[in-house]
């Protein structure tokens, strides 16, 4: 396949899935089930960071949190008490647990009484071809309250040399456009043509068979290596192709 062909294969794959249909079977349901901008992106951001494993686990426990946040997640973090946060106590998705749930909540109100919204961090951040620099720099804002150390281990590091395929993926719900009913195109100051794909086994696989990437981890280097590669297919909009890698993947098995 050459690079025309292949951009003509990818377009077509990801048109197919970015549409409502991919909301019945993914995390990305649970935001979508707000309105407010505040809640979409406090339930993205805690859906996103529990997004490893069986699909249907991580919605059935996202749910959960939403539950524990009595469905209000901005009101939740804003306003809750000392006994709202015991109730997290007994949240556990794998490895996060209330512990980490109870910290998260109190990391999210401190980001929105310090700067207003959790884009301004990524917006100060922000480099022209990439938000590398500002997920790290988000990582240290986010854990400057007293915390476990263990719980730093939820959100990922670029600059350290992980994929960061949960934060990336975050980001790209909430910077790619709505048009298609999936992603929200919340965060206008920031552009699709920043974000990195969320790189996970079912995309690398697929970006390996189709000669996109040649590097066999899935850390940095190698989302540096695939971002390369599909802005010479799509400069403005790189990050579409997530959805072709993902579908075929996972539902073509190719």
């Amino acid at each position: 396949m050459n690079q025309a062909e292949l951009k003509e294969f990818l377009d077509e794959k990801a048109a197919f899935y970015e549409n409502s249909r991919f909301l019945e079977d993914d995390p990305i349901q649970i935001p979508h089930r707000f309105s407010k901008k505040e809640d979409i992106e406090i339930s993205a951001f805690l859906t996103a960071t529990i997004a490893w494993g069986n699909r249907k686990s991580i919605i059935n426990n996202a749910f959960r949190m939403m539950e524990l946040m009595d469905h209000t997640p901005y009101d939740f973090v804003m306003n809750h008490s000392e006994s709202d946060l015991g109730t997290l106590e007994a949240f556990v998705h794998r490895t996060f647990n209330g512990e980490d749930f109870q910290f998260f909540v109190g990391g999210l109100k401190q980001l929105y009484l310090n700067y207003g919204d959790m884009e301004a961090i990524f917006r100060a951040h922000q480099q022209p071809k990439s938000l590398q620099q500002a997920i790290s720099e988000f990582k240290k804002v986010f854990f400057i309250p007293k915390h476990l150390k263990r719980t730093e281990k939820h959100v990922s590091d670029p600059l350290k040399g992980s994929a960061a395929k949960r934060i990336n993926m975050f980001l790209r719900w909430m910077v790619r456009d709505g048009k298609a009913g999936v992603d929200f195109g919340l965060w206008r100051s920031l552009h699709p043509s920043q974000l990195s794909c969320p790189l996970d086994v079912h995309s690398g696989n697929v970006a390996r068979k189709l000669k996109l990437l040649k590097r066999k981890q899935n850390d940095a280097k190698a989302v540096a290596e695939l971002d390369r590669k599909l802005k010479k297919l799509d400069p403005k909009d790189p990050v579409k192709y997530d959805f072709a890698l993902f579908g075929l993947g996972v539902f073509e098995k190719f």
